[in-house]
């Protein structure tokens, strides 16, 4: 997750910072040799590959954020997130692409370049490979895995991400449902929340919000880097050299980076990307075959679709996007849709008009129906007037009443105990339309690439 806000240096290098600014941000950056002695790699393809992995390493953390921000405990010296970013060859789009920390993968027989000791072929967890090998190891065996040629190796930790987060002034994320994880120390209501810091670590490092660990956690990591992208290329930051320089120094005071990434890679992004935002930006997670793949002597580990895998990595290398235009359109833009964790098919709903509207029930029934919903197609008239629409649910079914409002914007929740399964949408006179949701399963990998602008906060 830390590899979150190195891309957002990418990212904020869009505003045609002076060379001077950037030379002294890239004398700051420590360096590793990640690509050393490494031989038959793969082919390079178009555009650029950056491979952005957060490590456990909590060396700068002050006793008073381990505290706050639950980040005692020993570090394993393993990778924590791991993520490819494809910028495209002509500088308008970033692919990012999650690769769950325990998927299974196989290392290739290999001499150790310093002591010369020979390692035979063996399994592992791919997040192991750092702990075995570092950095070349854990390229290495990206590489293997994907056979897409990295050309640069970022790796940061949680003080940059928290100063980076700080230094933008928070960012700002939504949840149709609570987050409650005892061991990161999150507790979010359902909502928007605008997350400084310390509390955004906690959002993009819980794994015990639910039952989804890793994919769950993958998918917050990548609405949360979408909104990152949103909060600097509307906050000014792009447009401001001194800004960029204070986000820029916060990000890389803790980042090591290959030898090769310098002055002239970051003044090229930032000529080229000047356009930049979410809309720019795709999001997937690659694609997994078997939940639970037991290894002997590893235990459980994700094993990847490796057939869908093949086709996610060959669009990489041929520098395609992974998301289709949208269909242009005149006036306004349409309302995002939302993510909601429970399917709309599976949620039965009574439309009542509580307005002096004639066939206002009617019309908002089949809007619902449209967008998914289980509506009973029998609207009918609430008893008396109601200023604002409400939402009746049993709080034995919150989560589907908490997907009815993302529909609803605006819509009152009101908790009627032994209602049942049936929640009941009174309308009033103030309803002006029904936003399309979406259903994605937490405790599955996403199916499909994500745009950017479809992750972040509706009104974002």
């Amino acid at each position: 997750m830390r590899a979150l806000c190195t891309l957002s240096v990418v990212v904020l290098a869009s505003a045609g910072i002076g060379h001077a600014v950037i030379s002294s941000l890239d004398a700051g950056i420590a360096r590793v040799d990640a690509f050393k002695d490494m031989k038959n790699r793969p082919r390079a393809g178009h555009g650029m590959n950056v491979l952005l992995v957060g490590t456990d390493g909590r060396d700068k953390i002050t006793e008073r954020e381990r505290r706050a921000f639950r980040l005692g405990g020993a570090p394993c010296h393993c990778t924590d997130t791991m993520m490819i970013v494809h910028i495209s060859e002509n500088r308008d789009r970033a692919t990012v692409v999650s690769l769950p920390r325990d998927s299974y993968a196989e290392l290739p027989a290999r001499t150790d370049p310093g002591t010369g000791q020979q390692h035979p072929a063996h399994p592992i967890r791919l997040n192991a490979a750092y702990s075995e090998g570092g950095p070349q190891l854990t390229v290495r065996a990206v590489e293997n895995m994907t056979h897409v040629k990295i050309d640069h190796y970022l790796e940061v930790d949680f003080t940059s991400f928290m100063k980076t987060v700080d230094v933008l002034g928070g960012v700002k994320i939504c949840t149709p449902a609570p987050l409650k994880d005892t061991y990161s120390g999150l507790d979010l209501a359902a909502g928007t929340h605008t997350l400084k810091g310390g509390q955004a670590l906690q959002y993009v490092r819980a794994r015990h919000v639910d039952g989804t660990s890793d994919l769950g956690r993958m998918r917050r990591q990548q609405r949360f880097l979408a909104s990152l992208i949103e909060k600097a290329a509307s906050s000014g930051v792009l447009l401001n050299p001194m800004r960029f320089r204070d986000v820029a120094r916060a990000v890389l005071g803790s980042v090591r980076a290959d030898e090769t990434f310098g002055t002239d890679e970051l003044l090229d992004l930032a000529r080229a990307m000047r356009d930049f935002s979410p809309s720019s930006s795709e999001f997937v997670t690659v694609p997994i075959g078997q939940m639970n793949y037991e290894v002997r002597g590893i235990g459980s580990t994700l094993k990847w679709d490796q057939a869908k895998a093949d086709q996610l990595f060959t669009s990489l290398r041929d520098d395609k996007p992974l998301t289709t235009d949208p269909p242009r359109h005149d006036g306004p833009a349409p309302a995002p849709v939302t993510s909601v964790d429970v399917d709309p098919r599976q949620i039965r709903v009574q439309v009542a008009n509580g307005s002096a509207t004639l066939g206002l029930a009617k019309r908002v029934d089949a809007a619902l129906a449209a967008t998914g919903f289980a509506t009973t197609r029998q609207p009918v008239t609430a008893p008396a007037h109601v200023p604002h629409s409400v939402i009746s649910y049993d709080p034995h079914w919150d989560r589907s009443a908490r997907a009815l409002a993302a529909a609803m914007p605006g819509a009152e929740l009101r908790a009627v105990p032994g209602q049942g399964p049936l929640l009941r949408l009174t309308v009033a006179a103030d309803f002006k339309d029904v936003h399309k949701v979406r259903f994605e399963d937490p405790g599955q990998p996403a199916p499909r690439a994500v745009r950017g602008s479809d992750v972040v906060c509706p009104g974002s």
